[in-house]
């Protein structure tokens, strides 16, 4: 008898009356503000406009779930398309099944084309929304918990997950939480990132590609764990395979950009308070910036006949006549 485990949920899903309310898409669904509100708060800390993240993800959110089903789809469409199966379900994203690798490549893809259409560089949003992704599947991770999936081999240690189910295929029984562990990577991967680029003023998508790597490696280790069916190449997962080339990729981004375009962007957004203003000013000669502060004196010579004017006829009493007479007659007035 186990003294202790982690249980597993009676039910993936409750009904509202006619609706169904599903532990999968809830979990989805709150990683989605995580990243978007976390984002936002580093976007805006970068110099950028509150609701940028916002507006961009309303394109990057439906191209990664698409990219996400598709790539799990394509990948195990054994469970879709061979004998006895039936194709409708490859449409059934609630019932679990997308795929990261898919998730994060077509929504790249939807994250240019907003970024496009906001006018902004697309290598500084990923960035900033970086680790908000990594804590948006640590929550989308619980998904598999409420579905009964995605769990290691057969264990007997105080944190085995329980399994009940013994719908397609399980066994009941216990087994390692992988769900958990890289639900708990994930974390980790989120705070690596936020603290790398404080301290080290990630740029260029640098701090993007960190998420990426250290992702790979905690996904590389947990999918070796795991015991549902996958396709095998020279006895490694597919997922293992992928997740070392994505790996090397990020790695390699990372050594070139750092020598190409060292530094962080000094402006991420135009039109942003704090940011265009202080890009323009930079971008005035010596002469602009001292037309600003003082007028035409520097052209004029000191004693400018006009702002002498100017104060005279701001005086009032006794005299005043006798001084706007004078500064009319001062030298250097135009």
């Amino acid at each position: 008898m186990e003294l202790a485990y982690i249980p597993s949920p009676s039910r993936g899903v409750l009904y509202l009356g006619p609706i169904p309310l599903r532990g999968y898409a809830f979990c989805i669904i709150i990683g989605v503000f995580i990243a978007v509100w976390l984002g936002n708060r580093r976007w805006v800390a970068r110099g950028g406009q509150p609701g940028t993240v916002a507006d961009i993800a309303v394109w990057a959110v439906p191209f990664g779930l698409v990219g996400g089903r598709l790539y799990h789809v394509i990948t195990d469409y054994e469970l879709y398309f061979s004998d006895g199966r039936d194709w409708v379900d490859a449409f059934k994203v609630w019932e679990g099944g997308l795929g990261i690798w898919g998730a994060i490549a077509l929504g790249a893809v939807g994250a240019w084309i907003g970024a496009r259409r906001r006018g902004v560089p697309l290598p500084a949003y990923a960035d900033a929304v970086a680790p908000g992704i990594a804590l948006a599947q640590a929550m989308g991770r619980w998904g598999n918990w409420f579905n009964q999936e995605l769990y290691g081999r057969e264990t007997h240690v105080p944190w085995a997950l329980h399994i009940t189910s013994s719908d397609g295929g399980r066994v009941p029984g216990y087994y390692h939480p992988t769900f958990l562990y890289e639900s708990l990577w994930c974390v980790g991967v989120a705070l690596l990132v936020i603290w790398a680029d404080r301290r080290f003023r990630l740029g260029h998508g640098r701090a993007f590609a960190l998420y990426v790597a250290a992702y790979c490696v905690g996904r590389g280790w947990i999918e070796y764990m795991r015991v549902d069916d996958a396709h095998h190449i020279l006895g490694l997962r597919l997922n293992d395979w992928t997740a070392l080339v994505v790996f090397l990729l990020a790695v390699t981004y990372i050594v070139v950009s750092s020598k190409k375009r060292p530094g962080r962007e000094a402006v991420v957004e135009r039109g942003a308070s704090g940011t265009t203003a202080d890009s323009d000013a930079g971008s005035e000669g010596p002469g602009d910036a001292g037309s600003e502060g003082q007028g035409d004196a520097h052209s004029d010579g000191p004693a400018d006949g006009t702002e002498a004017a100017a104060g005279a006829e701001g005086k009032s009493g006794p005299g005043a006549e006798e001084a706007k007479d004078e500064a009319e007659a001062a030298p250097g007035k135009s």
